[in-house]
């Protein structure tokens, strides 16, 4: 059983979706469930974890619609105004609304210390308070400032999106492995095995550095904080996910049937509380 923990639905917007530029082509279109949907009988997918990619409220209540509407949806992480005034009325409001596991933010778009600043580190909390992970989602440049932010909110479960986005074009991964130990010595946090296929060059996919780099998480985080997701269709600018799915599984057939059925479904389950 497979549950993808990170996967993107959209009705493609050339305005909203700017970040979508015109050498993505292959996603600049619509990816809704039904689309998805082709993957799970083919690779033995169960279901699988909308995430947010535009920052507001529509995108939250269009993936809760799509999840209802779509079983194989377990669960969604949103987007909030985490500096809202009303934020505590917000996530009272969403209490009834179950499918929503936990909340995101685009960092990786924002300056650096972006996610230490005062109001942001108080919405963060909030989170926690009502029952709900944050998905930190930041750049290998940024990474220090998700130290900091484990050293202020500690308690916090968080899951680290994209291995935190390795730079597999330079291959200069000595801060990355800095701060990724630092990260995993908090035992709140854990991994998503997702996006590397987008982290090198897209149009040369080099397994040895992939599990290179798949070798130093899995040093740092255990089986049993690594979770697996595609970043699809993100990931389709690297590949397919037939592709993804095989080099993945070739990675962790060193790993025992039990502790596969943990990276592949279980550690999600148990993270996101699906």
């Amino acid at each position: 059983m497979i549950i993808d923990s990170h996967v993107h639905f959209w009705n493609f917007d050339p305005v909203r979706d700017a970040w979508i530029t015109e050498n993505m082509a292959v996603i600049r279109k619509d990816f809704l469930p039904e689309d998805f949907s082709l993957y799970l009988n083919e690779n033995n997918v169960e279901g699988c974890i909308a995430v947010q990619a535009d920052q507001s409220k529509e995108e939250t209540s269009f993936l809760v619609n799509l999840a209802k509407e779509n079983p194989f949806i377990k669960g969604v992480v949103g987007w909030i105004d985490l500096t809202s005034e009303n934020l505590e009325a917000l996530l009272q409001n969403y209490q009834s609304e179950k499918l929503i596991k936990g909340f995101r933010h685009i960092a990786e778009g924002e300056e650096i210390g972006f996610l230490l600043q005062k109001n942001i580190l108080n919405g963060i909390a909030a989170l926690h308070q009502y029952g709900y992970t944050f998905d930190i989602l930041l750049r290998q440049d940024q990474l220090s400032d998700a130290v900091k932010l484990l050293e202020k909110l500690s308690n916090q479960p968080f899951i680290l999106d994209h291995c935190g986005k390795p730079d597999l074009k330079t291959n200069d991964l000595k801060d990355w492995k800095l701060n990724i130990a630092e990260l995993a010595q908090n035992p709140n946090v854990y991994c998503k095995i997702s996006g590397l296929l987008t982290q090198g060059n897209w149009n040369n996919i080099d397994e040895k550095v992939i599990f290179e780099t798949l070798d130093f998480i899995f040093s740092q985080f255990g089986i049993k904080r690594a979770v697996f997701g595609s970043d699809w269709p993100v990931m389709l600018l690297g590949g397919n996910y037939a592709l993804w799915l095989e080099l993945i599984s070739k990675y962790v057939g060193q790993f025992s049937k039990e502790e596969q059925q943990l990276f592949f479904s279980k550690n999600a389950v148990r993270f996101y509380k699906l």
